[in-house]
């Protein structure tokens, strides 16, 4: 069922919400713009850390050797089993196991809100925007206060319907070693590799779960009495078992790796609460740190950027730098197209005023905006090219001119497609000679 809510804006509330969008504009567009810059900075300064680092890594070679002092202070290359003996709990439960990390995650079937928005120009320049909001059911990460949904009618859908409120829980082993040495925090952190936790919880669990989360018995209309005038045992035994409070239902289902909280894990209601659960096992390692004593710290590069890395499994020197120069990449080109569409978002808003004040004719401000659009976004990726070629010139001068040339072209594009706009606009206003 949708619920529907209607709003016209005015022209000049209109114009003066997008001259406040400039400001917003200018200071998404100079973010951005730093944001570009720093990051190619960045993306520099990681790659030679890295190249710096592999020239100087040694192999560790047996870690169950104690060490010797010899390779002290070194950046080193090493392979073997991360284990621990910490028993890891999580009391709620009543769960221990013997693992590197313990994770609960807890999830809520709730009715959740979803809205749908449609803009639509007015003559004079006014707009009317409609929101349509339509309502369903589903797990989320936490409990949804319905008391903020905007139907009137759906406010009490959640109401006081959670049947127990259970904070996610991790819990990570202190002590990590990797044969004859012992593991930092931040490596430990790293290890991944989390499989299901198959869940046995004990009767006394069952019990205690089972009556927090079942609902009250309704109050007898009268307390149950036994007919004392009984003809025999038998008889008052039946009617003591008649009049005796039903048995709670059966609200705590564990299975495999889950536990359900509710009456139904095959048809869920609003307010059940389901639980999973996962470990991370001892497992072989690889990883690059600088050796201090039994343990390791980050290794820093003659740039202070920081170099240690630790993946799950059996990975040579070279792959694990491979990947880290693959991951440097990765994030770089994120990070640069989150600042490129920063930077043509941030002109866009800029330029907000130019199509509102023409929307008082719609299809009008629709051209004006659709030319408005197309120039900052072509100005933008010149921009952001500029910025990003710069940054390059400054940082690695034969990979910067290379980009530089790319902007001029881009930039090129951007003059010609204006100077095409303005000779339509003229053939337009000048009539043709008879």
């Amino acid at each position: 069922m949708a619920y529907t809510q209607t709003k016209t804006t005015g022209y000049g509330q209109r114009v003066g919400n997008s001259i406040k969008s400039v400001l917003v504009g200018i200071v998404l567009f100079l973010g951005a713009t730093g944001m570009l810059w720093w990051n190619e900075g960045n993306f520099v300064k990681i790659r030679k850390a890295l190249k710096e680092a592999q020239g100087v890594t040694v192999e560790l070679g047996d870690i169950d050797t104690p060490p010797d002092g010899s390779k002290d202070g070194k950046l080193v290359h090493a392979i073997g089993p991360a284990e621990t003996q910490d028993i890891l709990k999580d009391d709620t439960f009543g769960i221990s196991v013997n693992a590197i990390r313990l994770k609960r995650e807890v999830e809520y079937f709730q009715w959740v809100e979803d809205k749908k928005t449609t803009k639509t120009k007015n003559s004079g320049g006014s707009e009317t925007e409609k929101t349509t909001y339509t309502y369903k059911q589903e797990w989320t990460d936490r409990p949804v206060n319905s008391s903020e949904f905007a139907d009137p009618e759906a406010h009490t859908r959640n109401r006081n319907s959670v049947l127990v409120k259970l904070d996610d829980l991790t819990v990570q082993a202190a002590n990590v070693t990797f044969g004859a040495y012992r593991l930092p925090i931040f490596l430990i952190n790293s290890i991944g590799g989390a499989e299901p936790l198959a869940v046995e919880l004990s009767d006394d669990v069952l019990a205690r779960l089972n009556q927090q989360v079942s609902p009250a018995p309704p109050p007898p209309e009268q307390p149950p009495v036994v007919n004392p005038e009984a003809a025999n045992p038998e008889a008052a035994n039946l009617e003591a078992e008649a009049l005796a409070p039903p048995e709670p239902p059966r609200m705590v289902h564990p299975s495999g790796n889950k536990v359900y909280l509710g009456r139904s894990p095959e048809n869920p209601a609003i307010g059940d609460v389901r639980v999973t659960f996962t470990k991370v096992p001892p497992a072989t390692v690889s990883l690059l740190a600088k050796l201090i004593g039994n343990t390791f710290e980050e290794y820093i590069a003659s740039n202070d950027k920081t170099v240690s890395r630790l993946s799950v499994g059996t990975h040579s020197l070279e792959n694990m730098y491979a990947a880290a120069h693959a991951e440097n990449s990765m994030m770089t080109w994120i990070l640069r197209g989150a600042g490129i569409l920063g930077v043509c978002i941030g002109l866009a808003l800029v330029m907000a005023p130019l199509q509102v004040l023409a929307s008082i004719v719609p299809f009008l401000g629709r051209i004006i905006g659709a030319g408005a659009g197309l120039f900052g976004l072509l100005a933008g990726l010149a921009w952001s090219f500029l910025i990003i070629s710069l940054a390059w010139v400054f940082y690695r001068p034969h990979i910067g001119l290379l980009l530089l040339a790319v902007t001029v072209a881009c930039i090129w594009l951007l003059v010609s497609k204006v100077r095409s706009i303005k000779m339509a606009r003229t053939q337009v206003a000048t009539p043709p000679e008879a």
